[in-house]
């Protein structure tokens, strides 16, 4: 299986997404991808990758990011898969509207990586998680996540820099 090899940037690391306009913060949820959503998750509406396969691979796992009490509007999506000692990520995908100079809203990739870390720590692998980068953004991810380059593409994220991201957007109440 080949990986993707990921170009999503971490605008900003918030503990939810803020509205670039208003500045704004709003809560979020992060929920299993549906087979109803993916009517909307198309080329034709401005999404790069395919998630029809994500959402079809039984090995993998497929989530959608949501503004609280607003779930029909999807401001990104992640595909992980549980490995024997850590987490994967195939895909991590901001929502058209969250991508470039003119995004609506900021936090929204901060905001699934953090997911997938949390999730690494529910299975027991002290919030190790990996993902293959594009070279042009080892530096960035470096820098924004505390991932370290294990060598090539991959990159990964230990249990502190893990922590911290889910400090930052999973606070308990």
């Amino acid at each position: 299986m080949k990986s993707i090899d990921q170009n999503f940037i971490v605008d900003k690391l918030t503990d939810s997404i803020l509205n670039t306009i208003s500045g704004d913060s709003f809560l979020t949820e992060i929920s299993i991808l549906t087979k109803t959503d993916l009517v909307k998750i198309t080329k034709k509406n401005g999404w790069k990758f395919d998630w029809k396969s994500e959402f079809n691979d039984v090995k993998k796992e497929t989530y959608k990011l949501t503004i609280v009490n607003n779930p029909d509007i999807i401001q990104g999506l992640l595909s992980i898969s549980i490995e024997s000692e850590y987490i994967f990520i195939n895909l991590l995908e901001n929502a058209p509207f969250n991508i470039g100079k003119n995004k609506l809203y900021e936090g929204v990739a901060g905001n699934l990586v953090a997911y997938a870390c949390k999730i690494s720590f529910q299975k027991g692998f002290e919030g190790f998680v990996a993902f293959t980068a594009k070279t042009v953004l080892i530096d960035h991810y470096t820098k924004t996540l505390g991932a370290y380059h294990f060598k090539n593409h991959r990159m990964i994220i230990e249990t502190n820099p893990a922590k911290k991201l889910v400090d930052k957007y999973f606070k308990t109440k």
